[in-house]
């Protein structure tokens, strides 16, 4: 080992304490910025996730349905929770100008199945007419859903070739779809036929109370692509003042209030992160500055016995650099485990499209945390070495500074 590394290692593990107030400090810095990352990373991949799975431009739910609480997460993000009309207001969407695909869907939140101990969203779609879920679903299990066939989300312990059970109707798993960071995750996808079994199974279980709902002539919701020559809003504005007792909402608009709640999280995330990094380096500024400032002598003495300045400042900078690296790969460590394995609570706190991201950018995120505080620390310590390498070192020997 070198003079300068073998000087600065003493030095740092001489002070022991002094170093472990730098090396955390240094780890929180770090940790903040990877835990920041990761979760704004996370929440923008969810995003697009979510975008990419919506093929319709307009949805038409019950006008009932839009004072259910959860009700953008119930059609948006697969959230558990059912509303329905009668299959006759599909008609009267359909027969209206500027459509040119239409599709229903049906909702069942489940009892607690063979997967899992929570209830669970049942969505219920028509191959023959779909043009949301199809595309997706083909890709994963390879062609159409038979009766009784499923396709279920990444969250849930079953796997291709399995049964699962619902209402005391066996289906079998014919898919499983890649992760979303929503609740689609841990949703099940089924055709009509099936759907509506399981609803009718339930009522007849006395385990839902669904009122005089017909499963064979009710929908849920209705998907719309808008044909090509009418605008989305001309479309919108027809069908809200036309068909009666039913609610049309364009899905960029409901998209844009989930991207606004990420546009507020990442801006407090960020608020925070400055924070820390603000207090940090006039924390780190202040703590090279003393540490250097009370080792005059120390260095004056090396330099009289020949450590030129540039050695001076070397000694300052690898004890800084042997600091904040300790203290960067820490708080890296300490962020990826406090996202990584708790990744669905935060998706469940922060109530939005949450999404890990690959693991290039995840690797990305720590090298641009590691990078930044290191060099953060060395910054600090710049200014100290600087000093130290012009000291007076006669008056310094003799006491007078």
């Amino acid at each position: 080992m070198k003079l300068t590394e073998s000087l600065s290692f003493r030095n740092v593990t001489g002070h022991g304490a002094r170093s472990l107030i730098l090396v955390i400090l240094t780890a929180l810095m770090a940790a903040s910025v990877v835990c920041g990352t990761l979760v704004v990373s996370s929440l923008r991949t969810g995003l697009e996730a979510l975008e990419a799975r919506l093929g319709a431009d307009i949805m038409v739910v019950p006008a009932s349905a839009v004072s259910k609480h959860n009700f953008e997460n119930i059609v948006l993000q697969g959230s558990k929770g059912y509303f329905y009309m009668d299959r006759s207001y599909y008609d009267k969407v359909a027969a209206r100008e500027g459509i040119e695909k239409i599709s229903p869907q049906l909702f069942l939140a489940s009892a607690s199945s063979g997967c899992c101990s929570v209830p669970l969203q049942i969505i219920g779609y028509d191959p023959e007419t779909d043009f949301t879920v199809s595309p997706w679903i083909k890709k994963s299990a390879g062609g159409e859903l038979k009766d009784l066939d499923v396709v279920v989300g990444n969250d849930l312990s079953v796997f291709v070739g399995n049964t699962i059970t619902f209402y005391g109707v066996t289906c079998n798993v014919a898919a499983k779809l890649d992760k979303t960071g929503t609740d689609l995750d841990t949703a099940v996808y089924t055709n009509m036929n099936t759907i509506r079994e399981l609803i009718r199974s339930s009522v007849e279980l006395g385990m839902n109370e669904f009122g005089k709902i017909d499963p064979d002539n009710s929908v849920s919701c209705i998907l719309i692509k808008v044909a090509d020559g009418y605008s989305v809003d001309e479309v919108l504005n027809d069908l809200n003042l036309h068909v009666r007792r039913t609610k049309s909402f364009k899905t960029k608009d409901m998209i844009s209030g989930v991207s606004d709640s990420l546009i507020g999280v990442s801006d407090l995330i960020g608020v925070l992160i400055a924070a820390v990094w603000v207090l940090g380096l006039v924390i780190l500024f202040l703590a090279f500055y003393m540490s250097v400032n009370g080792r005059k002598k120390e260095f004056a003495v090396l330099r009289t016995a020949g450590a030129s300045r540039k050695k001076l400042s070397g000694i300052v900078m690898t004890e800084a650099l042997m600091i904040t690296l300790t203290g960067a790969v820490s708080g890296i460590m300490i962020g990826l485990l406090i996202i990584l394995p708790f990744n669905g609570l935060i998706e469940e706190s922060l109530g939005l499209p949450f999404l890990l991201p690959s693991l290039p950018t995840a690797f990305i995120c720590a090298a641009f945390a590691l990078a930044v505080s290191v060099g953060a620390g060395m910054i600090s310590a710049a200014f100290s070495a600087y000093r130290i390498s012009r000291i007076d070192t006669g008056l310094i020997l003799r006491g007078d500074n």
